[in-house]
């Protein structure tokens, strides 16, 4: 008879029904997480976006665990994961395309004064004496180069737009002038018209997005965070708005998710609120993914894309 791996899928239920019956299809026993009942030593492999803090520590014969994203801060937050266990980021093109594809949406609704345009539309009001600034004139600083990061920023580059980048230890690209520590953060920063925040949370880059970074950032700069809510400190950015430092910010992601009904950024004038969508991660290619890095584990391999857990890379 067959031996078949358990997976403990540990996911909020809205959005474990996502994947259920697609994971339970393929060559695994599947416990769901708050659903069913299971001995902790019965647990072989978990999948998970933000697992309980402790559980997983309490698995005593877990194998790997695997993200449900491209984030792993979910895991390694309460300082409580395994160090013996793999952790296993998810890693698509799909979402690169996907967040390249938000980034320069909101880069150019930004520069081309769209949400302007939309304002006098709302007033009757003809604006065709008003002109973006050029665009080899505007420079867009992309905080974070990883593989989404520089995918992004290359196709930001193709617009035409000075494009820059700051990261731990600094990438090289034609198309990218790179930064890298702390000791470059602040000139980075200083030559940025257009902040992009894309990087992985980590006890360094928490808070990352707060006065001191904004105040470094030049007059009139535009902030984007599509990474995690975590990065920004957000009375930080408002009071950086309502003092006219900063033009304005678009925001996928926050410290508290939904966003509060009373939080003052839903009316802020200057800030701009999607919820959490500029890449979503495929149920299909998630399954495949956590199955095939499964069976991986299972022949004595190591999938690819396996984080080093103390630094999440």
């Amino acid at each position: 008879m067959a031996h078949h791996p358990t997976l403990l899928l540990i996911a909020p239920g809205k959005w474990g029904t996502l994947w259920i019956d697609k994971l339970a299809k393929g060559p695994i026993r599947l416990v769901v997480h708050g659903r069913d009942a299971y001995a902790t030593d019965a647990i072989d492999y978990a999948l998970s976006f933000r697992p309980p803090a402790g559980l997983l520590k309490s698995l005593p014969n877990l194998k790997a665990a695997f993200s449900l994203g491209a984030g792993v801060d979910g895991f390694l937050e309460n300082g409580d994961y395994p160090a013996r266990v793999p952790l296993v980021r998810f890693v698509d093109p799909t979402l690169s395309v996907e967040m390249a594809q938000y980034v320069i949406l909101q880069v150019l609704m930004h520069h081309r004064l769209q949400r302007k345009f939309d304002a006098a539309q709302r007033d009757r009001t003809w604006m065709q004496r008003v002109l973006p600034r050029r665009t080899e004139d505007t420079r867009v600083g992309f905080l974070g180069l990883g593989e989404i990061g520089m995918f992004t920023a290359e196709r930001v580059a193709d617009l035409g737009f000075p494009v820059s980048g700051w990261s731990r230890s600094g990438k090289a690209a034609p198309y990218l002038k790179s930064f890298a520590g702390e000791a470059q953060f602040t000139a980075f920063l200083g030559q940025a018209d257009i902040l992009v925040c894309l990087l992985s949370l980590t006890r360094q880059t928490k808070g990352i997005l707060n006065a001191r970074t904004f105040a470094a950032l030049p007059k009139d700069a535009f902030v984007i965070n599509a990474a995690r809510g975590g990065h920004l400190i957000e009375t930080d950015l408002i009071a950086a708005l309502d003092c006219g430092h900063l033009s304005g910010a678009v925001l996928d992601v926050f410290e508290t998710e939904p966003l509060p009904a009373d939080s003052p950024l839903w009316a802020h004038p200057k800030v701009s609120i999607t919820p959490h969508i500029a890449a979503i991660s495929q149920p299909d290619v998630v399954v495949r993914y956590a199955l095939d890095g499964i069976a991986a584990f299972e022949r004595g391999e190591r999938p690819a894309n396996i984080v080093d857990v103390a630094t999440t890379y």
